[in-house]
């Protein structure tokens, strides 16, 4: 576990991305034209903080270990990825989706 806590770990590299991926999208949305704005109509921010995050967030998770502690915690809000521990047999509970079956041979009926 780490010293803030697992959860709280967890929680702040999921929020302190997505203000970064807001903060961005408000800078890019006024320096959009009125005629832009105009046409969607609000769906402007609406669009743009989902596009940011989609952006941000990849983009800060493959750099995080290229980056100094200070800076990854200013941009992840921990320096630490959060540990969901082991299961019974001691693999870890959370790391990646477990693999694809193999595909079958031939049409199913």
């Amino acid at each position: 576990m780490t010293r803030l806590g697992d959860r709280l770990v967890s929680w702040l590299r999921t929020i302190v991305p997505g203000l970064w991926a807001l903060g961005i999208a408000w800078l890019v949305g006024l320096g959009l034209p009125d005629s832009v704005t105009g046409a969607v109509d609000g769906l402007g921010q609406m669009v743009l903080i989902p596009a940011a995050l989609a952006i941000v967030y990849p983009l800060l998770r493959a750099v995080e270990e290229k980056m100094p502690p200070w800076l990854t915690r200013v941009l992840l809000g921990s320096n630490q990825p959060p540990n969901y521990g082991t299961s019974a047999d001691g693999t870890p509970v959370v790391n990646s989706l477990p693999p694809a079956p193999p595909p079958r041979g031939g049409d199913v009926d």
